[in-house]
């Protein structure tokens, strides 16, 4: 016979709840306000009181440094586009083109912000980690795990194998700059009310697809190469 688990009932169950709780609402805080002023501007008594903690100290509580609750916010959304980036790199066919992979690096992003709604920041708050590189660092090491993109990563050299090394890691991060930014970009767009180059976000990543796409298959001129 099967043990039926029951939900934590009583005194602890409920300092549980509310614990959970607690730290939803300063991850969905700490999202909006990184995205709308900054991650420097921002202190975490802003993010405590915005989460409506009565204890300034609710951040480090729950979280540790800043640096932990950045990293708390990227791994929530991760799980989310690691799941669907891993289901792409599964339906890839046998003869796998340059096209195919780039694909698998856009669609689980732009997918998850649809799934997201209105309004969204997590794009907002992705592009304010980039300029700083201590920032950057934490987005590149959960990237640097996820089994997945290391997959695509693999996918576009063997679609791309006489790409001197130099050339490749430069071209790797415009693209990522690309899809960061102009992601960025469009939910600022929607934010503040404005006309957006696409109705979707899905014609959005086709359009950054095409872009990112040629990008890496464009010629190499020879002094640029190392």
């Amino acid at each position: 016979m099967t043990a039926v688990v029951k939900p934590q009932s009583g005194p602890r169950g409920a300092r549980t709840v509310r614990a959970e709780s607690t730290r939803d609402a300063i991850l969905t805080a700490a999202e909006r306000l990184f995205a709308e002023h900054g991650v420097f501007a921002v202190s975490n008594r802003q993010v405590s009181e915005a989460a409506g903690q009565g204890n300034n100290a609710a951040v480090g509580y729950h979280f540790g440094t800043k640096a932990d609750l950045l990293r708390a916010i990227v791994r929530k959304h991760n799980a989310v586009i690691e799941r669907r980036c891993q289901a792409m790199v599964e339906q890839v066919g046998a003869h796998p083109q340059l096209r195919d992979w780039v694909e698998c690096l856009v669609r689980p992003l732009s997918a998850h912000l649809t799934e997201l709604g209105s309004p969204t920041w997590y794009a907002r708050f992705s592009a304010q980690l980039m300029p700083d590189p201590a920032h950057r660092d934490i987005v590149s090491g959960e990237s640097l795990t996820s089994s997945s993109v290391l997959a695509v990563m693999e996918g576009l050299c063997r679609c791309l194998p006489q790409m001197p090394p130099g050339v490749r890691v430069e071209r790797n991060a415009m693209a990522r700059q690309l899809i960061v930014g102009m992601f960025a970009e469009r939910e600022r767009a929607i934010a503040a009310g404005d006309p957006t180059p696409h109705p979707s976000w899905d014609a959005m990543a086709t359009s950054l697809i095409d872009a990112i796409t040629g990008l890496m298959a464009a010629p190499i001129t020879s002094g640029s190469t190392r």
